[in-house]
């Protein structure tokens, strides 16, 4: 039975732990996988919640983490090598930049028959400046060769790693796209959009505009925030924006909702079944009073129950500035809403361009902003491409789809 050592970063709330999740339950019995993963970051919600559900006990090395550090890192390179010595993988496959680097070249020094790594996102743009990023671009080309197959998530993410950045060969590089189980996004979607709007106290005639992510540079949610605000300055119509996640930006983001001049709150944590400070709502009833307060910009925190989120909001936004395949598109389409983002990485394979998303330049406000106004005013416009998304993604990114993809990829190089 060929042996799988499947190595990730860290387990955050993501397309990468959901992946790599899949993966190591779903695989067929002909493999045996052990799921490796370094230790959550402070500033990030833990995502085992997902593992949980499918029954995947990971084994945490605290030696992995993301941030670069020579000493740990040599650490983490000992451990993973002990790990094959000990497990005797027939394939590592790794997941994102720091497990690439320590677990590929782990693997190849020992002499592991096939090394797979997967990029869920690059850094060859808009995270660093030219010399690191160079830098950057110079190692993932030498682990290249020490990899048997490389996977990009979508197409556009292949074309940039073999021609823009030219990583390694496209023969070398293979696209699996994500896959989730996506069914809830279409379950119970009525009572679950009246809970989160009793929640937050958004009004029936009110236009519930999201963004879901980190609170991190990459995200530009200093772009969703200057078209928010130039947005109530165009429209007669009510709307209310919620930032859904945290991170190391939530505190000068908080700051730049007053510099903008809009009222904001701050929600409790919520779990789909209550919230933090110890008060509670039932998930079967939506009655009682608004838990937080109505502003122009809601700040949520993270919330594990992203089906609910996507129920209770009218359009989902992304405005990052760079990205491999954003999971908060795929589960809006999932839950029927439009889409309005900027055109970077993955995206474009991701959506419908006019079908189920509105697609403009990174840092384009007013082609965003017009956009958005757009789904704003027109019902009608903002249902019909609303109601194309479920048939869009349910079947292009299910995990059965990613784990017969992967099954079929291991098969062919281990021959």
């Amino acid at each position: 039975m060929p042996r799988v050592l499947r190595i990730i970063n860290r387990f955050n709330l993501g397309g990468p732990t959901h992946n790599a999740a899949y993966l190591t339950r779903y695989l067929p019995g002909e493999f045996e996988t052990l799921l490796v993963g370094g230790s959550q970051e402070a500033s990030e919600e833990a995502s085992h919640h997902i593992l949980d559900a499918v029954g995947v006990k990971p084994l945490i090395l605290p030696e992995l983490q993301r941030e670069v550090a020579p000493w740990r890192d040599r650490g983490a390179y000992r451990r993973i090598k002990q790990l094959i010595r000990e497990y005797k993988p027939d394939i590592v496959h790794t997941h994102a930049a720091k497990a690439g680097a320590v677990g590929r070249m782990a693997a190849a020094e020992l002499g592991v028959k096939a090394i797979v790594h997967t990029f869920h996102g690059h850094v060859f743009h808009s995270y660093f400046g030219p010399v690191r990023t160079a830098l950057y671009k110079n190692i993932e080309r030498f682990l290249a060769t020490r990899s048997s197959r490389i996977i990009a998530i979508s197409d556009k993410q292949k074309q940039e790693l073999v021609e823009e950045h030219r990583i390694c060969a496209a023969n070398k590089v293979s696209v699996i796209p994500l896959g989730f189980d996506l069914s809830r996004f279409q379950t119970d979607q009525e009572r679950k959009r009246a809970l989160f709007r009793k929640v937050y106290g958004v009004a029936e005639d009110e236009i519930a505009i999201g963004i879901v992510g980190r609170l991190v540079p990459i995200k530009n949610h200093d772009l969703f925030l200057n078209v928010i605000a130039e947005l109530r300055q165009l429209t007669g119509r009510k709307i209310r924006a919620f930032i859904v996640g945290d991170g190391e930006e939530r505190e000068r983001l908080q700051q730049r909702v007053g510099e903008l001049g809009l009222s904001q709150v701050a929600g409790p944590y919520f779990n789909g079944h209550g919230f933090g400070h110890g008060v509670n709502l039932p998930t079967g009833q939506a009655g009682g009073k608004p838990m937080v307060g109505p502003a122009a910009v809601t700040f949520t925190s993270w919330i594990k129950e992203v089906d609910i989120v996507n129920a209770g909001l009218d359009i989902v936004m992304l405005t990052s500035l760079n990205e491999g395949t954003p999971v908060s598109l795929i589960e809006a389409q999932a839950a029927n809403r439009p889409i309005v983002s900027t055109r970077v990485g993955g995206i474009e394979n991701v959506v419908k361009y006019g079908d189920t998303a509105f697609l403009s330049d990174s840092g384009d406000l007013r082609g965003l902003r017009d956009n958005l106004l757009q789904l704003v005013e027109n019902d009608g416009l903002r249902q019909r491409m609303g109601a194309g998304g479920w048939d869009h993604v349910a079947q292009r990114y299910h995990y059965t789809r990613l784990v017969d993809d992967t099954a079929n990829l291991y098969r062919s190089l281990l021959g």
